[in-house]
C-alpha cells in the first residue's frame, strides 16, 4: 500500500466590510478575510495539505493570487480542482484533521455545518473529517483579532484497480 501524508497551513488578515467564509460556510461577523479569493483559510490549508502529500507544490503554484481568473473565486471551486488533480495521480483521501485558530468569532456553533459541507465537497463520510476550533489566548495577530489561521493534516492512499 502506498500512503502519503500532507500538511497545510494558511492565515489571512481580517478586514471590515468583507464576508467571513470558513469551510465554505458564511459566518456572521463584523470582519472578513482580506484575500484575492474568498480567503477561506480552512479550505486553503486542506488544498495545501493535499498538494503537499502528492508533492505537487502549493496553492499559490496552482492558483496564483496575481491571476485575475481567481479573483473573488470560491475556495470550494479550488478544492474541487485540487481533488481532480489528486485523483489523476491516483490518490484518495483517507481522512482530514484540521484546526482553525481564531480569537473571535466563536466557531463551535458552525463546526458541524463545516464538516457537512466538506464531506459534500470531498465525497467523504463526515467521520473522516475532523475540525477543531482553538483560540490563540489573546497572543499575536490571531489573538488580537487581526487574523485567522488554519492548519490541516491529510492521509492519502493510492487507488488500487
Amino acid at each position: 500500500m502506498d500512503y502519503r501524508i500532507g500538511s497545510g497551513y494558511d492565515i489571512h488578515k481580517l478586514e471590515e466590510n468583507r464576508k467571513l467564509i470558513i469551510g465554505g460556510i458564511e459566518i456572521p461577523y463584523e470582519k472578513g478575510f482580506l484575500a484575492h479569493s474568498d480567503g477561506d483559510v480552512l479550505i486553503h490549508s486542506i488544498i495545501d495539505a493535499l498538494l503537499g502529500a502528492v508533492a505537487l507544490g502549493d496553492i499559490g503554484t496552482h492558483f496564483p493570487d496575481n491571476d485575475e481568473k481567481y479573483k473573488n473565486i470560491k475556495s470550494s471551486i479550488l478544492l474541487k480542482k485540487t481533488l481532480d488533480l489528486i485523483k489523476t495521480h491516483k490518490y484518495k483521501i483517507i481522512n482530514l484533521d484540521t484546526n482553525i485558530i481564531a480569537q473571535k468569532p466563536k466557531l463551535s456553533p458552525y463546526i458541524e455545518d463545516m464538516r457537512n459541507n466538506l464531506a459534500f465537497l470531498t465525497n467523504l463520510n463526515k467521520n473522516q473529517i475532523s475540525i477543531k476550533a482553538k483560540t490563540n489566548e489573546q497572543m499575536d495577530a490571531v489573538g488580537e483579532c487581526k487574523a485567522i489561521e488554519a492548519n490541516c493534516v491529510v492521509l492519502l492512499k493510492k487507488i488500487e484497480y
